[in-house]
């Protein structure tokens, strides 16, 4: 290593991948004077919702069938700091109608910005164009991880490691106990874009508010995809206003492989096969839509996600376990960390399907986030401990700011008092999240 830089770092908190639940347990643990390191592999964050440019903030209100509704609020700390932040810049958008729900589209460059001045002003330690490669381990327990950069390897140790790499990546690595999805089988990843040049005013008065498109539309989608006319291997379609003018997100694709498989993109092949395809479909679509949608006449394809949009893969297995049945009756507990109102949206197969928590929300318990062996480790964000359909809920992206601002709460709490996470009543951290805004009581 030359005069630039050390090749050890050492922090009281590293964590792994800047998406949404990285962003905030890192800015939470560094907020209450701990030193922080977070490591991305891109050169911003964002996740799922800027690198995949899933493009929603959702997860923020209950779901309601009551006509007139208006949007109903249950989740605030961190994840509505940052939106009052995005708003504030006009990268946020108002409510849509999804379905029974609402989300919110916001600006994935904004996003990066507001992401980068709170870790800035926190204190973090960024090392971008970074990825775990290695995990040092003493004993049973994790005390930092090698990260490969362009300068070479870098030895981060800590006395709390959080892995909100969305794939467990250190859980793996660690030899720590982990599952993937219903028994290997994952939901298949997406190709989100985004057209521009779309006359949105005529668009909306043909198509309605609701993002999810009407059923004439699917029944126009399988129609034509199945008169050869066009390849579109999904009917049921969102697309959202955005913030800028004359734009649409689309989450239309679905992504299978060569063989018409579900892809996994754990496995290199799939992850290659995934982007490939991911494109591919995203022209198919804004084809048809050219020529089929109004409003998009003269529109284009502006842009896709960095990368495939991948909902599911590696989760660790916790100390507790988020249950399908959890989500469905929304359970309460005496530990709960973080609220999701929620669905469960399934999208494998050629069908996805939603199935609603009307009027309430389930909590997600502290020991979810714990390894049930291994110690010096947290997860947050997507690759918590829960069942298949569960995470199909727990996955979104207020969820994810929620549960890095409970770890990063439970890291402070670690450090200063010297205790294994493990050994951290959950209730503790309730409390340090409601003193912090989150209102869970």
């Amino acid at each position: 290593m030359d005069a630039r830089g050390s090749n050890r770092v050492d922090s009281d908190v590293l964590v792994v991948g800047g998406g949404a639940a990285g962003v905030a347990a890192a800015v939470t643990a560094a907020r209450r004077g701990l030193k922080v390191t977070l490591v991305e592999r891109y050169g911003f964050c964002g996740g799922g919702a800027v690198a995949g440019l899933s493009g929603t903030v959702c997860g923020l209100y209950e779901a309601t069938e009551a006509i007139n509704a208006k949007p109903k609020q249950v989740v605030f700390g961190f994840a509505d700091e940052f939106c009052r932040r995005l708003e504030a810049k006009g990268g946020l958008g108002d409510p849509l109608l999804y379905g029974k729900t609402w989300a919110r589209v916001h600006d994935p460059l904004i996003w990066r910005e507001e992401a980068d001045a709170m870790l800035r002003e926190a204190g973090v330690r960024v090392v971008f164009h970074a990825v775990a490669s290695d995990v040092s381990m003493e004993g049973d327990r994790i005390g930092g991880v090698v990260i490969w950069t362009k300068q070479g390897p870098l030895d981060a140790r800590a006395k709390v490691v959080v892995d909100a790499s969305g794939d467990a990546d250190v859980v793996a690595m660690a030899g720590l106990p982990s599952f993937i999805g219903d028994n290997g089988r994952v939901q298949n990843p997406t190709m989100i874009f985004r057209m521009m040049g779309v006359d949105i005013g005529r668009f909306v008065t043909e198509y309605g508010a609701d993002t999810i498109m009407p059923e004439k539309i699917s029944d126009m989608i399988r129609a034509k995809h199945n008169a050869g006319e066009y390849r579109l291997p999904r009917a049921k379609i969102w697309l959202f206003p955005t913030t800028r003018p004359d734009e649409l997100l689309c989450n239309c694709t679905r992504v299978i492989g060569p063989d018409g498989r579900e892809l996994n993109t754990l496995f290199h092949q799939d992850f290659t096969d995934a982007e490939i395809e991911g494109r591919l479909q995203a022209r198919e679509y804004a084809r048809f839509f050219r020529d089929h949608l109004v409003g998009c006449e003269t529109a284009f394809l502006n842009d896709t996600g960095v990368q495939v949009g991948v909902r599911q893969t590696r989760q660790v297995s916790g100390v507790k376990r988020l249950s399908n049945e959890d989500v469905v009756k929304g359970t309460k507990s005496s530990d709960g960390i973080a609220v999701s109102p929620w669905p469960i949206e399934l999208h494998s197969g050629v069908k996805p399907r939603v199935e609603w928590l009307l009027n309430d929300y389930y909590e997600v318990p502290y020991g979810c986030f714990v390894p049930e062996r291994g110690e010096g480790l947290l997860v947050a964000g997507r690759c918590l401990s829960a069942e298949h359909e569960a995470v199909a809920s727990a996955r979104v992206t207020a969820q994810c700011f929620s549960y890095g601002h409970a770890i990063g709460h439970a890291a402070v709490i670690a450090v200063r008092d010297g205790i294994a996470p493990r050994h951290i009543d959950g209730q503790q951290v309730r409390a340090a999240v409601n003193a912090d805004g989150a209102r869970l009581d």
